[in-house]
């Protein structure tokens, strides 16, 4: 669970010829995320217990992207090999080199998202460029 990868690394691309799914939202459209989020996990097959982590992982990391990156952001889905992949793309610049690792302190009213979806996914992936932040979060749907 919850990967590490060099966040230094280029986003990476589905698979050709891979049904893609995905819109691009502002913090008014964080419901529709979220039922895009629901929505793609049980088309996957996600049990209801992971379909929630799912959205939860989803809508933290949709939630900062609107919030801290910019005003607009894309989120976008796929299917790659055994896992259901959820791109949330924004056009801010990361700055913080922590990318969710390090537990918040217990009393802490804030920073948790990023530390949140780490332990909700198989694998996080932050690829912070001059043009934008893409964070690639993935679900395993293999039994």
């Amino acid at each position: 669970m919850n990967g590490e990868t060099d966040p230094r690394t280029r986003a990476s691309s589905p698979p050709p010829g891979v049904p893609v799914s995905g819109f691009e939202f502002t913090l008014d459209g964080l419901p529709e995320v979220r039922f895009f989020a629901e929505s793609q996990a049980r088309h996957a097959g996600l049990p209801d217990d992971e379909t929630g982590d799912l959205v939860l992982a989803v809508n933290e990391v949709a939630t900062n992207a609107v919030t801290h990156g910019s005003p607009a952001a894309r989120v976008r889905a796929w299917i790659d090999g055994g896992d259901l992949v959820i791109e949330i793309h924004d056009s801010g610049v990361w700055t913080d080199e922590d990318y969710g690792r390090t537990r918040p302190a217990p009393n802490a009213t804030r920073g948790m998202g990023l530390w949140v979806a780490r332990l909700l996914s198989t694998n996080v992936q932050f690829h912070p460029e001059r043009e934008g932040t893409t964070v690639i979060l993935r679900f395993s749907v293999k039994g």
